[in-house]
């Protein structure tokens, strides 16, 4: 009987196992995923019967585009290898697809829910554009159709923009880095706006703007950035994170530069709403300007002047025009008076001397001289001439006549 070791036994299996089985595609669900250090992956692939170890070393897990999660379906090309130490089998894999889905669609997936999940998307923290961008900066292939059409379109557009190009790699393994790190340095020179783009392409052409480093270094960036990559269809994970998604580059300059006619015209268009503007205010000043003139004159002191003038001028006039109206209504009774004066002044005349003549006759009759005088006597007290009724009993008084001054005095008197 031939007698083996064990480890004579197990590299006869291995050598069994691993010309047999040089390449095998398996299809089931993983479990166990280790992450090593090292960079190999270590996890077991499983059906509802059996399992079976795997192992993936670094040089192959760094082209994984998706991560490895517990309870993926996957389809693995890898060949069967035996570790002598343990006398274990196991699948050697080369590289994993998700099953029945792309790897790139399925870690294009797993990225965006992972960046959704940690606010990349947030339109809060979109930062707003400028509307007159002075220096831009432009991520690209310098030797791309895309810069061309991005430099056509701002020439046309707006001549004024100073515009910085960072030549990079828009695909391949190297892609990414590339341009993560030309974003970074655009971001540290103050430009305006940074487009980060390339034109159209397949999906692994355009793999590089789906890498979490590029979307990192968006998302850190301080300048607002526009991502402009590929056609109108395609969507990638810049254009999610970035402050403004444009679909095309060309479309790009278009929504971030001005047009030059469209503001000349609006220019044209607001200096004559300007001067429209000023007129009117003009025109209202000097509306204002003329009130107020008019009312500095009818409350200036040369106008209260000349109204007191005026006014006076009038009173004047008046007092004027009344004293001749009453000079001539005065020369006219003089006139009268005179005419009737030597009339009026015959009649009074006559009149007084009738009256003159008739006091004369009654004075004739009433004087003492000229009347009856026996029995008459004037009574005088003092020298002065009283009624008889004044005297008291014992008064001394004279009686008189034309001819005879008589002293007595009152012995009684009595009422009759």
């Amino acid at each position: 009987m031939h007698t083996l070791s064990v480890s004579a036994l197990n590299e006869q299996i291995k050598h069994l196992l691993e010309e047999t089985f040089t390449r095998v595609f398996v299809e089931g669900e993983l479990s166990r995923i280790t992450f090593h250090n090292s960079g190999h992956i270590y996890f077991t692939l499983k059906d509802s019967g059996s399992a079976i170890s795997c192992v993936m070393f670094r040089g192959n897990a760094s082209k994984l585009k998706f991560r490895l999660e517990d309870g993926q379906k996957v389809i693995i090309d890898g060949a069967i290898t035996l570790y002598k130490p343990r006398g274990s089998y196991q699948i050697n894999c080369f590289s994993i697809e998700p099953s029945g889905q792309g790897a790139l669609a399925l870690a294009y997936e797993q990225l965006k829910q992972k960046l959704s999940a940690q606010g990349y998307f947030d339109p809060e923290i979109k930062k707003p554009l400028p509307k007159f961008p002075q220096r831009v900066a432009l991520i690209t292939s310098a030797t791309g159709a895309a810069l061309q059409d991005m430099l056509r379109v701002a020439n046309a557009r707006y001549r004024l923009l100073e515009i910085d190009i960072y030549d990079v790699l828009v695909q391949g393994e190297s892609a990414a880095a590339s341009i993560a790190h030309a974003i970074k340095r655009a971001d540290q020179e103050g430009y305006d706006v940074i487009v980060v783009g390339r034109g159209g392409g397949s999906i692994e052409d355009l793999w590089a703007f789906n890498e979490e480093i590029v979307a990192n270094a968006i998302f850190e960036a301080k300048t607002p950035i526009v991502s402009a990559v590929g056609h109108e269809i395609d969507w990638l994970i810049s254009d999610f994170v970035a402050d403004l998604r444009a679909p095309t580059p060309s479309a790009a300059m278009e929504m971030i530069l001005p047009d030059t006619n469209e503001l000349l015209m609006t220019l044209d268009a607001m200096s004559e709403q300007l001067t429209q503007l000023v007129m009117q205010k003009i025109y209202n000043k000097k509306q204002e300007l003329e009130h107020l003139k008019n009312a500095y004159e009818q409350h200036s002191v040369e106008k209260k002047l000349k109204q007191r003038h005026d006014a006076i001028t009038q009173l004047r006039e008046a007092f004027e025009q009344n004293m001749a109206l009453k000079l001539r209504s005065y020369s006219n009774e003089v006139l009268n008076l005179k005419e009737r004066l030597p009339q009026a002044m015959a009649s009074k005349l006559s009149l007084a001397q009738n009256q003159l003549l008739q006091l004369q006759k009654m004075l004739e009759s009433n004087h003492p001289k000229y009347k009856t005088k026996k029995g008459f006597a004037q009574i005088a007290k003092d020298g002065r001439v009283i009624e008889l009724e004044s005297l008291q009993k014992g008064d001394t008084f004279e009686a008189q006549s034309d001819h005879v001054v008589v002293s007595a005095q009152v012995l009684e008197t009595r009422k009759i």
